[in-house]
């Protein structure tokens, strides 16, 4: 893997610590709703990225549209970089996230975070760091 990966991964990771601050904050406070819709959004952009980026480089898979984070959720799937549909149900609120006007989305997804979306975003960085880091000569991200 590329030196761009590993920027990445540690990036998506960094973002996961702070979003799971969200299961000790006020989630009636409007200014915390909108910070975790917000590193919410970064995060779930990070990891389809590294998703693509394992697909590509791995896989040799470049055959899906490029901005496209419902195909590469779809390769990730087939290659059990995660196991579970309910990334499509993330990037739908995701997107959803963007119409958000009055704040009332974000709480309905600030709750998906914490009963479902944090698990999966933490599935996903034990696979990756079990199966696509310790490749990583100077294990900088142990």
């Amino acid at each position: 893997m590329d030196e761009k990966y590993y920027r990445r991964f540690e990036s998506f990771r960094n973002s996961l610590a702070a979003l799971e601050e969200i299961r000790e904050r006020d989630l009636n406070d409007s200014f915390i709703l909108s910070g975790a819709g917000a590193k919410f959004n970064i995060t779930f952009d990070l990891a389809w990225k590294v998703m693509k980026d394992i697909v590509i480089q791995r896989f040799a898979v470049v055959d899906f549209p490029k901005g496209s984070p419902r195909e590469v959720l779809r390769k990730a799937y087939e290659f059990q970089l995660i196991s579970d549909d309910a990334w499509m149900d993330m990037l739908r609120d995701r997107n959803d996230l963007t119409y958000d006007y009055d704040g009332e989305i974000v709480k309905t997804v600030c709750e998906r975070l914490i009963n479902c979306y944090l698990a999966l975003f933490e599935a996903f960085q034990e696979t990756v760091e079990t199966r696509y880091l310790p490749e990583r000569e100077d294990k900088a991200f142990e």
